[in-house]
């Protein structure tokens, strides 16, 4: 068995990249073969990298960057050895036991040792060959067919089978919210008397437990190897919607392999990810969506830029995570962002899409089964548009959208689940400007706020959609109405404390790692635990420093005014104490860090400041304010660098200080519920 771990340093611009003693990895894979370099081949192709190790063109080079503990750094030992470079050479440099380099460097020149052999599955032994073993717990092997070993040891019943695809290993943008799904997939199809059949590599997740399914493939989650076990299952459906992005690049493969595919058709996911199909589905239904173009090279988007407008939001198509998503001021914005990330062609289009300035985002899960749609949960964004839906807190039920926009909505994503044929889940995310609704895109699968929306509302979504899936009709599930006065937040688990020189602005980019939940019965108090769980400590007395860009000093007046009432030291730069002055608020001014001792980050080193208050400048975000924020991050002093969070974070603050509020279960909560309902 192989072990290696998923390392997400691209989503760090900043950061060294150098392993150490502490852990930097967001996830792991994991291989089981009968030789160690088959074991560790499923290994490395089984992590799903983004981007591929560059390889120096010079040995020296290429020995030099041994040296260094580094996620790429296997990578470059096959290269190596690839070249001819030999075993001395190579540990002489990284250090690695010489076993594994001769091993490595046979694999890299000669190969698993798998060719011309025939695949077969064989089981784990998890008994040790003392008494016979029952898990139904399975991995690829080869052997020669004419050994009369050739055998598979998959132990299959009389019933149907259904094959439900894993998300590979955990990294940002695609975690453990997918394996909820997945799972709660397999006692679906259990309880539906079917046969669950789970493909997934990743060792840390709960649908890797041998009984969790009825059957467990320990494969690496590729077209290749899929197929393969679907050849040996010959399943009714297979569930590809669960796992996120990674079954979904399987989809159209598999289908035009033969292998049928349950719930959404593959077209219709294509068709909302494809800007051009999609925008015509909306002008058909009329509803409003931000302008949009798509480009198959850098030149193209530099012209579509102009058509659609400034500022831009830009990224790859079909990623998830909002991977080398960036918002675009200007042309030059435009051009530094294609210099630095993007290959853009007929297979990796490109989408420029208008970005909404001061826009209210919303997340809405819904079912549907081709005919009839339900709306799960709607979720308010607590920061502004602009920062990726996984890392910004949201919040059920909306807090300032009313009755004629909820019921919008509503509809709206009805009109386009049911125009889609989408059979299970779907999410789309909306933005509210100006009084105006704008889809900003539509996502026909299981998405990250499932678990969420699951536990707010008392209603197993990745349940309901699994039998959807397998032929039942949404008439006769069990739906019910979020508990009334109840509040749920949901909050980011950011890692930057584990990123050395890592911005801690958030963006359109993903970067947290994880997400809590905190539930009340109002929304200063339910955002208050959601801090408090994700490890951020708000203070109830102290100093806070708060300095913001111009745009925001009129909402940061109103902030300080009632920090002052609460009770808070004031300290500010130049132009926010100005600000915060005019309104009669008593406020230290201190200087920037260009002007020298003290400043902010004196204060933050001495632990005499409780609470950071920082919004970058629009196209400036990666630069201003940089120092301050690393400084509040190595100290563990609560950053927050949007208006939106620090008036929910003042909101909680204030909650904090009158008291505790009443702790109840979630048993509690909807068992409740469920009996008023009853009534």
């Amino acid at each position: 068995m192989t072990k290696i771990p998923r390392f997400a340093f691209e989503k760090f611009p900043g950061t060294e990249g150098k392993l150490s003693t502490y852990m930097q990895s967001v996830g792991e894979a994991m291989a089981i073969g009968r030789t160690f370099r088959e074991s560790f081949a499923k290994a490395m192709r089984s992590r799903e990298l983004d981007e591929v190790a560059e390889v120096p063109e010079a040995d020296g080079d290429l020995l030099d960057l041994l040296e260094k503990p580094c996620a790429e750094r296997f990578d470059l030992v096959l290269a190596a050895f690839r070249r001819g470079l030999g075993v001395e050479a190579v540990h002489e440099r990284c250090l690695v036991d010489p076993w594994f380099l001769r091993e490595l460097q046979a694999l890299a020149t000669e190969g698993d040792g798998t060719d011309g052999l025939t695949r077969v599955y064989k089981s784990v032994d998890t008994c040790a060959a003392e008494f016979e073993a029952a898990t139904p717990y399975y991995y690829s092997a080869h052997e020669r067919a004419s050994a009369g070993a050739a055998a598979s040891e998959v132990r299959r019943g009389e019933r149907d089978s259904v094959v439900i695809l894993g998300a590979g290993p955990n990294r940002i943008g695609q975690g453990i919210e997918f394996d909820y799904c997945c799972v709660h997939a397999a006692m679906t199809a259990r309880e539906l008397d079917r046969d669950a059949v789970m493909i997934n590599c990743n060792p840390e997740t709960v649908s890797t437990d041998y009984d969790t399914s009825d059957r467990l493939y320990f494969e690496p989650l590729t077209a290749e190897d899929v197929l393969a076990v679907c050849e040996q299952e010959r399943p009714e459906g297979v569930i590809v919607q669960f796992g996120g992005q990674t079954p979904l690049k399987l989809a159209r493969a598999l289908e035009e392999a033969g292998v049928p595919l349950l719930g959404t058709p593959v077209d219709a996911i294509d068709l909302a990810e494809d800007r051009g199909r999609f925008g015509a589905l909306l002008r058909k239904l009329g509803v409003k969506h931000p302008p949009y173009g798509t480009a198959l090279s850098a030149d193209e988007a530099l012209v579509i830029a102009e058509k659609v407008g400034f500022p831009l939001l830009v990224r790859p198509s079909y990623v998830l995570g909002g991977r080398a998503m960036e918002i675009c001021y200007s042309i030059d914005d435009l051009s530094a962002y294609l210099r630095a990330h993007v290959k853009a062609d007929q297979e990796h289009p490109l989408l420029l899409d208008r970005f909404l300035e001061n826009a209210i985002e919303v997340d809405v899960d819904a079912l549907a089964d081709g005919s009839d749609a339900h709306v799960a949960g709607i979720m308010q964004h607590v920061e502004e548009a602009g920062v990726h839906s996984g890392d910004s807190a949201c919040v059920i039920p909306p807090m300032s959208l009313g009755a004629e926009m909820l019921d919008e909505i509503r509809a709206t994503t009805k009109q386009i689940a049911l125009e889609l044929g989408v059979i299970g889940l779907i999410n789309i995310q909306y933005a509210v400007a100006g009084g105006e609704l704008y889809v900003i895109e539509a996502n026909p699968r299981a998405s990250r706020t499932v678990p969420f929306v699951s536990k707010a509302t008392g209603v197993p979504l990745a349940k309901l959609a699994a039998r959807l899936m397998l032929g039942e009709r949404l008439a006769d599930q069990e739906l019910r109405d979020p508990p009334a006065g109840l509040v749920s937040v949901k909050e980011a688990v950011l890692p930057f404390a584990r990123f050395s020189g890592a911005d801690s602005v958030l963006g359109p980019e993903m970067k947290s790692t994880g997400e809590v939940m905190g539930i009340a019965a109002d929304f200063p108090t339910a955002f208050g635990k959601a801090q408090a769980a994700a490890g951020v400590s708000l203070p109830t007395e102290g100093a806070v420093f708060i300095t913001v860009t111009d745009t925001d000093k009129p909402a940061a007046t109103q902030i300080a005014t009632q920090l002052h009432d609460l009770g808070f030291e004031l300290i500010a730069t130049g132009g926010t104490a100005q600000a915060i002055s005019t309104m009669g608020v008593p406020v230290t001014p201190i200087n920037k860090i260009a002007e020298g001792s003290p400043h902010v980050v004196d204060l933050i080193r001495e632990r005499r400041c409780n609470l950071v208050i920082n919004t970058p400048t629009g196209s400036g975000a990666r630069a201003d304010g940089y120092e301050i924020r690393t400084a509040a991050v190595r100290h563990n002093v609560p950053c927050v660098t949007t208006m939106t969070g620090a008036t929910a974070a003042v909101r909680a603050i204030a909650a904090k200080i009158e008291g505790d509020s009443e702790v109840r279960s979630l048993q509690e909560i909807h068992g409740l519920e469920r009996a008023k309902q009853a009534r």
